[in-house]
């Protein structure tokens, strides 16, 4: 391994026994950049050859100390990319410059308080959708027309970066005032950006569309019956589908500017399924049974149906979580997916009759899934799914699913092992659609090290072909994603440059 320490960002963090400043979950604030070859001793087993790509994951990483309780999803955007090409990996991580890292950083402390404290606290006021919270950029990651877009969930700007070198290219001049919500999809059949965004005033949803060309190509509302909390969307190859889920802030609490989510299982799910380029006019909406579901898997059309994948909460609103510190009751009951029970799910509506159906795929508790992009938006038969770790919001382990065969097997990463979403990297001129690797990177509480795991895609249960010991322990992450190289333009100089 070659390793280039880049920049450490000066932390203000004192010193303290957050669950969620500690273990897998303890923040760093070292920029890297480092190579690595067969060969290396950081290198267990052997680097693919047969890969061409680059994998990214984003996670929140808090800089300064905060201001009152801190929740993990108020942390500050820190992107991890590694590239394939050849056999050989190049490794880089660095915080997103968003503008309220950058003001905290000029101001060397917090200067927004978070999820867990009451707006006034926060210093400085945001804008759009968000100006309540800092626009940590932490959430996720897509790749559209050949870079990085890097959101946030509660609705922020898009912030836009090289995929290979992690260089700033600052906001998208597209996004609207109300800003987007993290969890735009990009279809790769078409090289468009569907996004939608959420707000405390009416309208309350929109739903738009951007170009392979990078530009604003659609913009719709989406009328909803108040302020929603909608996570993420799904598309096929000719609709959107967007929800209204019953588990949203009170309204009568939030009169009061007191944002407190509340489950109302007296109402159903509605889901609203859009003509791509459709008008407001052409949206229809489909009932279903009361739930929440932060993550959707997949969607396509057969015949008169669409048919849409995700993970059913089965307990949206947990009780509190026994033996939790003082305060974060609350707080660390919403992150245990043991306790909020996703179980990978199908609804399927009937554009003629205007029914829906539902039916369980699995009853283990499971969440953010992945599939070959590839089939994104079609028909597809595999899924691969993380297992969480009981009490924290951690993953121990993948499922891989044969939805034609009704099949799953598992990879478990080990004692003190977490991992996070696994994105599929397809081998160079693959046939099958699971001819590849599952890509993650994986925290060892044991000997304090990150390493980054690849994993045939064809046999999850025979864990990794290949283990990458990055320079040190990064702080456990949420989404990420795979871009084929030869889709975004990555050269032989991207790889060898440190």
């Amino acid at each position: 391994m070659t390793a280039e320490l880049v920049e450490t960002i000066e932390s203000t963090i004192q010193p303290n026994d957050h669950p969620y400043m500690r273990g897998a979950w303890r923040p760093t604030f070292n920029e890297w950049n480092a190579i690595f070859a067969n060969g290396d001793a950081e290198v267990i087993g052997t680097i693919p050859a047969d890969i061409d790509g680059v994998y990214v994951r984003t996670g929140e990483n808090q800089v300064h100390d905060p201001i009152g309780r801190y929740h993990p999803f108020d942390g500050d955007g820190f992107i991890h990319a590694i590239s394939f090409k050849r056999g050989r990996a190049s490794y880089r991580s660095r915080f997103v410059r968003t503008k309220g890292f950058e003001a905290e950083k000029e101001a060397g402390r917090s200067l927004w308080a978070g999820l867990m404290e009451p707006p006034h606290k926060s210093t400085r006021h945001g804008w759009g959708a968000q100006e309540w919270l800092k626009d940590s950029s932490s959430t996720d990651v897509t790749i559209h027309a050949g870079k990085i877009i890097s959101t946030f969930y509660q609705c922020g700007e898009a912030y836009r970066l090289d995929p290979f070198t992690l260089e700033q290219h600052g906001t998208e001049s597209w996004v609207p005032l109300d800003g987007i919500s993290a969890h735009c999809k990009v279809d790769p059949a078409t090289g468009e950006l569907m996004f939608f965004n959420y707000s405390k005033h009416a309208p309350y949803m929109h739903y738009g569309i951007v170009g392979a060309d990078n530009k604003l190509k659609h913009y719709i509302p989406v009328p909803l019956p108040g302020p929603r909390l909608p996570h993420d969307m799904a598309f096929t190859e000719n609709y959107a589908i967007l929800n209204d889920m019953p588990l949203y802030w009170s309204p009568e609490l939030l009169e009061k500017r007191l944002h407190v989510v509340q489950f109302h299982p007296d109402e159903k799910t509605r889901f609203a399924i859009i003509p791509r380029h459709g008008s407001p006019e052409d949206i229809r909406w489909f009932e279903a049974e009361p739930t929440y579901t932060l993550h959707w898997l997949n969607a396509w059309e057969d015949g008169d149906e669409i048919i849409l994948d995700g993970y059913y909460q089965e307990e949206p609103m947990p009780k509190s979580y026994p033996n939790a510190p003082e305060g974060f009751e609350r707080m660390m009951a919403y992150l245990d997916q043991e306790l909020l029970k996703p179980r990978l799910h199908r609804w399927r509506f009937d554009l003629v009759t205007g029914e829906t159906s539902e039916e369980r795929l699995d009853d283990r508790n499971l969440e953010f899934g992945m599939i070959n992009q590839r089939y994104a938006g079609k028909r597809y038969r595999y899924a691969y799914s993380a297992i969480p770790e009981p009490g924290w919001f951690l993953f121990r382990g993948l499922v891989k699913h044969d939805l034609e065969a009704r099949t799953s097997e598992q990879y478990e990463f080990g004692p003190g092992r977490f991992g996070s979403e696994a994105p599929f990297a397809p081998r160079i001129d693959a046939k099958d659609e699971d001819d590849g690797y599952l890509v993650s990177f994986i925290a060892d509480l044991e000997t304090d090290q990150s390493e980054c795991v690849l994993i045939d895609a064809k046999n999850i249960a025979a864990g990794p072909v290949c283990r990458i010991i990055l320079p040190e322990r990064i702080c456990a992450g949420t989404h990420s994603v795979w871009a084929n190289g030869d889709d975004i333009g990555m050269g032989e100089n991207d790889i060898l440059a440190a």
